[in-house]
C-alpha cells in the first residue's frame, strides 16, 4: 500500500518545542485521515532544528466506495415531498428512484445513492493546508510583505519549503499538489545549512532520510542524542575523565543541530575554586556544554565538552577557542559573585527581603520570613528538631534571594545559601535546611531528612498554602499559577516519607494567627470576616490537602475506595495515621474475615435502607438486650454479645493507633454475623423484636465506623 511523506522545512525551530511539534503533526493529520475513514498502517514523525516530517505507512489509494439506501416518501405524496426527496438522494426524477411495498405501510420510493472514494491525494490536499494554518505552535510569527495581511501564514519561524508526496514503494509517488500563503508543496528538501545547503529530489521515506544523511542531516533526534552521548562519553574517557550525564541539556542540545560535532574545551584550573553546582550552571546555561570530572575523586576537571553543528577544516580549534573565551568570561563573572557575597553575612541581607513583594497581598519576602520563622520554632519539637536552629534556619533561609550569584542564577537559590552559611559558621543543621526547605519541588525529588530541614520545609509549604487560601488565589481546574498542588504534596511526602506526625489543624490554625488582626495585614487585602469563617477555611484547606493525599496515595497503588472509606470518617488531620489505616484496612479485607464480614456488612446496610426507608424512621439506638435475652434466639444473642466486645475493642485499638488490633476486633464478628443471616429472621411477626434486630442490624454498621465508613468500599 502506498506511504505518504510529508516535511516542514522552517528557517528554525527552537529546541524545546521540536519534539512536542512533530507529536502534534503526526496526531492532527493521523486524526484527520481516520476522521475520513482512511486506515493506516503505522506513522513515525521526526524533527530536527529546520525540520518537522513525518511518513504515514499502508494508506489506502483512495477511500472505500459508499452504497447507501434512501427511504422516501410514500407513492401518491405531494409534489413538494416528492421534489425534497429527488434533491436529498441528488436524483433528477423518480424513474432514478425504485418502488419498494410494505404490508403496513403500501408502496414508497427508494433511492440507491452510490459515491465512490475518494482519492488519497485529494483527501491529503484538503486536510494539510489547514492543518498547517492552524498549527498549535506555543508562540508563532507572521512574516513579509503578507504578514500585513489579515488571517496570513503564522508558524513558529518562517516556512520555507513543503514536500508532500504520495505513493507506493515499486512505483514513482506523485507529489501531493496543494499551497500556503504562496508555498507550494513538491518533491525538493535541502540538506545541512552549511555543509550541504543544495536542493534534494526525493520521492519517498525510504529514500528521503539516507539522502539528508548524505547531506549531513541527521532526520532522528534519538538518533542525534545516542551520537551526543557517545562521542563526549569517549572524549572524556580518552583524557581519564568522566561526563556528568545531563538529559535535559542532551535533550536540548540534539535540538540545536543537524550533525552533531562533540569538541573538548577547557578552562582556567584557578576557577575550580568556584562551587561546582556554579560551575555547572554557568556553562550549562550560557554555552550549552557538559562538564567532566575525575572519576576517581569526583571532583569537576577543568575541562568541559561542546556540541558543534559543523565538520570545521581546522578540527574545531576555532569553535572550541570561541567557546573557551566565552566560557571564561562567563566563569569570571560567576567568581567575582562568589567572593562579593561572601563579605556580607546572610542575616545582614534580611533588611533587603523588606523591598522584595512575594505577593501583593501578602507583602513582602522579609514579612514572609517572619511567619515562617515563627511557625517552623511551633514545629521543630514534633519532628524532632531543636526549636532555635529552625527558627534561625528559616530566618536565613531567603536570604540568598538579595545575593549576587542567585540574582544570576536564580536556579541556585537555596544552595548557595547553603554555601554562605556554612562560610559564615552555621550550624551543619541550619546550612542544610536553608538549601533543603524548598524541597520536595516534586513527585520524584529528594525528600530531606534532617528534622531542622523538615520542620522549615513544613512552615514554607504550610505557610504557602495558608496566606493563598486566605486571600482566596486557590487553584480551579489544571490553573495553579502559584504551585499549590506541589506544595501540598510537598508537606505530604515531608510527613509519609519522614513518618513524621502533627495535627495539620493545630498548624493550619497557628499559621493562620498573622491574618486573624487586620494591623498585620496588607491594607488591600480582601479577607472580610476571616475570624468568622474559619470553620469553613479549615474544612477547606484539609479537603484540600485530603485530595492531594488521595491523588499520592493512588499513584502509590493504593485503592481509592478505602481511601475514601478513611476519610469518610470525621477529625482526620494525621496524614501518617490515615496512611497506616488504609494499609490495614487493605490487609484486613484482603482476609477471608475481612471479605466476609464486608459481606455481612453490605447484607445489613441494604436492610436497613429498606427497611428504614419503608417505616419513615432510623434504628440507630442501641438494641434492647432485655428483649434479645428474652426473646432473641441463640445467634442473635450471640452476635449482641460479639458486637459489643468488638465494637469497645476495636475502639480502644484505633485510640491506642493499632490499626491491626482494630481490624482483628472486626473479624470475630464474622462467624456471628454469619450465623445471625442464617438462621435469624430480621422481619419477625413481633413489631418489638423486629426493631430490636434492626437496632442490632445498626449496631453492626457503628461497630465497623470504628475503623473505616464500609459503604464507600467497593467490590
Amino acid at each position: 500500500m502506498p506511504d505518504l511523506l510529508l516535511e516542514l522545512f522552517s528557517e528554525e525551530i527552537p529546541a524545546r518545542m521540536q519534539r512536542r511539534a512533530a507529536e502534534d503533526l503526526k496526531k492532527l493529520v493521523t486524526d484527520a485521515l481516520v476522521e475520513r475513514g482512511f486506515l493506516y498502517e503505522g506513522a513515525q514523525a521526526f524533527s530536527t532544528p529546520r525540520r518537522l516530517a513525518l511518513t504515514i505507512m499502508g494508506l489506502p489509494v483512495k477511500g472505500q466506495d459508499v452504497r447507501e439506501e434512501r427511504k422516501g416518501p410514500r407513492v401518491g405524496s405531494p409534489d413538494a415531498a416528492i421534489q425534497g426527496f429527488l434533491k436529498g438522494a441528488g436524483l433528477t426524477s423518480l424513474d432514478q428512484a425504485r418502488i419498494e411495498s410494505d404490508p403496513k405501510k403500501g408502496e414508497f420510493y427508494v433511492a440507491i445513492i452510490e459515491k465512490p472514494g475518494r482519492a488519497t491525494t485529494a483527501v491529503l490536499a484538503e486536510i494539510l493546508p489547514q492543518i498547517v494554518k492552524t498549527f498549535p505552535w506555543p508562540k508563532s510569527m507572521r512574516w513579509g510583505a503578507a504578514s500585513a495581511e489579515a488571517g496570513s501564514l503564522r508558524w513558529v519561524r518562517p516556512l520555507q519549503s513543503i514536500l508532500c508526496t504520495f505513493g507506493p514503494e515499486t512505483e514513482d509517488p506523485e507529489i501531493v499538489r496543494f499551497e500556503v500563503d504562496g508555498i507550494v508543496s513538491g518533491d525538493v528538501t535541502y540538506g545541512h545549512r552549511f555543509l550541504a545547503p543544495d536542493a534534494i529530489r526525493v520521492k519517498r521515506f525510504d529514500d528521503y532520510a539516507p539522502a539528508l544523511e548524505r547531506a549531513k542531516v541527521v532526520l532522528d533526534a534519538d538518533r542525534r542524542k545516542d551520537m551526543i552521548l557517545h562521542d563526549a562519553k569517549d572524549l572524556a574517557f580518552a583524557q581519564g575523565l568522566e561526563l556528568v550525564e545531563d538529559e535535559g541539556l542532551l535533550e536540548e542540545v540534539a535540538g540545536l543541530v543537524e550533525w552533531p560535532v562533540v569538541l573538548m574545551g577547557s578552562f582556567d584550573e584557578a576557577f575550580l575554586g568556584i562551587p561546582p553546582e556554579v560551575i555547572r550552571t554557568t556553562i550549562r546555561a550560557n554555552q550549552k556544554c557538559f562538564v567532566l570530572r575525575d572519576p576517581n575523586t569526583g571532583k569537576l576537571a577543568n575541562k568541559f565538552l561542546l556540541t558543534s553543528n559543523l565538520i570545521a577544516s581546522d578540527g574545531g580549534k576555532t569553535i572550541v577557542g570561541g567557546n573557551e573565551r566565552v566560557v571564561r568570561a562567563r566563569l569570571s563573572d560567576a567568581k567575582f559573585f562568589w567572593e562579593t557575597d561572601q563579605k556580607v553575612k546572610l542575616e545582614d541581607r534580611l533588611e533587603k527581603l523588606k523591598t522584595i513583594v512575594f505577593h501583593e497581598k501578602l507583602g513582602t519576602q522579609y514579612e514572609r520570613v517572619e511567619r515562617i520563622a515563627a511557625l517552623a520554632k511551633e514545629l521543630a519539637p514534633v519532628v524532632g528538631a531543636d526549636p532555635a536552629l529552625a527558627e534561625r534556619a528559616a530566618r536565613l533561609a531567603k536570604a540568598d534571594l538579595v545575593t549576587e550569584m542567585v540574582g544570576e542564577f536564580p536556579e541556585l537559590q537555596g544552595l548557595m545559601g547553603r554555601y554562605y552559611a556554612t562560610l559564615q559558621g552555621e550550624h551543619p543543621s541550619v546550612a542544610a535546611a536553608v538549601e533543603e526547605h524548598y524541597k520536595p519541588l516534586g513527585p520524584s525529588d529528594r525528600v530531606p531528612t534532617d528534622p531542622v530541614s523538615v520542620a522549615v520545609a513544613l512552615a514554607d509549604k504550610i505557610d504557602t498554602l495558608v496566606g493563598f487560601w486566605a486571600i482566596d488565589e486557590k487553584p480551579t481546574g489544571s490553573k495553579d499559577p502559584f504551585a499549590l498542588r506541589r506544595a501540598a504534596l510537598g508537606v505530604i511526602r515531608l510527613l509519609l516519607v519522614g513518618e513524621k506526625r502533627i495535627n495539620l489543624r493545630r498548624y493550619v490554625s497557628i499559621a493562620l494567627n498573622p491574618y486573624r488582626s487586620a494591623s498585620a495585614v496588607p491594607a488591600d487585602t480582601s479577607m472580610t470576616g476571616i475570624s468568622q469563617r474559619e470553620d469553613a477555611f479549615f474544612e477547606d484547606l484539609l479537603s484540600f490537602f485530603a485530595d492531594r493525599l488521595k491523588v499520592y496515595l493512588r499513584d502509590q497503588g493504593a485503592r481509592h475506595d478505602l481511601i475514601d472509606a478513611v476519610f469518610a470518617l470525621e477529625g482526620q488531620d494525621d496524614l501518617l495515621m490515615i496512611v497506616r489505616r488504609v494499609e490495614a484496612l487493605g490487609r484486613f479485607l484482603d482476609t477471608e474475615d475481612g471479605a466476609n464480614l464486608l459481606a455481612g456488612y453490605r447484607r445489613a446496610a441494604n436492610i436497613l435502607r429498606i427497611e428504614e426507608k419503608k417505616d419513615g424512621r432510623t434504628y440507630d439506638e442501641a438494641p434492647d438486650l432485655h428483649i434479645v435475652n428474652d426473646h432473641g434466639q441463640i445467634e442473635e444473642k450471640a452476635l449482641a454479645v460479639a458486637l459489643h466486645g468488638a465494637k469497645d475493642e476495636a475502639r480502644n485499638a484505633v485510640a491506642a493507633e493499632d490499626f491491626e488490633g482494630a481490624m482483628r476486633a472486626l473479624s470475630r464478628l464474622r462467624q456471628p454475623v454469619d450465623a445471625f443471616f442464617d438462621k435469624v429472621t430480621v422481619n419477625a411477626e413481633d413489631p418489638a423484636l423486629r426493631a430490636n434486630r434492626l437496632r442490632l442490624l445498626n449496631s453492626l454498621r457503628e461497630a465497623t465506623r470504628t475503623v473505616a465508613d464500609f459503604s464507600r468500599i467497593e467490590g
